[in-house]
């Protein structure tokens, strides 16, 4: 059985479970709890040498980046709803888990970090210059969502997962975007069974 290590509160390990959970895959779930610094481990270590979540293991196969786990997956399941083996559409697929990655992430991180988890150690200037720079990525997200459903292709895909694990991560700071393309596209893909059971359990 495919074995995971994951966090709640990481976005990253909650767009895996999502596609785990939605299309009904079975996996063992190890939680790794980032608050009591258990990715520090010297066991967890061993596992993951960039001390950070997720990381999934399929025998001797080992990846610690969530979108290379979410394309692990949908290729050895053939998983082509979620991500197309048609060319046009799994570049756009492409192009947006990368664009999540290196554009979205790192404002997403600096918020939320510097605003909750640090707590009064956060950087509220970071936080500040982070909320200033994400709202050129919303207007871009929304965009690209006129006249469409989903950020590539006619049905969700794996594009979609991502961006909104990093998109429901805002709301811990009352930070999510609110414009009606980006508003309507979240609330579908959080409808989702697997998103649903991803999300940090009260």
């Amino acid at each position: 059985m495919y074995q995971l290590f994951s966090f709640p509160l990481s976005q990253h390990s909650r767009r895996v479970i999502s596609l785990l959970e939605e299309v009904g895959i079975p996996y063992e779930n190890h939680n790794i709890n980032l608050m009591a610094n258990e990715h520090m481990s010297e066991s967890y270590l061993k596992i993951n040498p960039n001390h950070k979540v997720p990381t999934f293991i399929d025998g001797d196969v080992k990846i610690h980046e969530s979108n290379a786990i979410l394309r692990y997956l949908c290729i050895k399941h053939q998983l082509f709803d979620w991500y197309p083996n048609n060319t046009k559409t799994v570049a756009n697929v492409e192009q947006w888990l990368d664009w999540n990655q290196c554009q979205l992430s790192p404002l997403v991180v600096d918020i939320v970090l510097n605003r909750m988890i640090l707590g009064a150690k956060g950087d509220q200037n970071v936080a500040i210059q982070a909320e200033k720079n994400i709202q050129l990525l919303f207007t871009i997200m929304e965009e690209h969502l006129e006249g469409r459903k989903v950020f590539a292709g006619e049905h969700p895909t794996i594009a979609d997962l991502s961006l909104a694990s990093n998109i429901f991560q805002l709301a811990f700071v009352n930070a999510m975007p609110t414009t009606a393309n980006i508003s309507r596209w979240y609330k579908q893909i959080a409808a989702l069974k697997g998103f649903k059971k991803s999300l940090p359990q009260d």
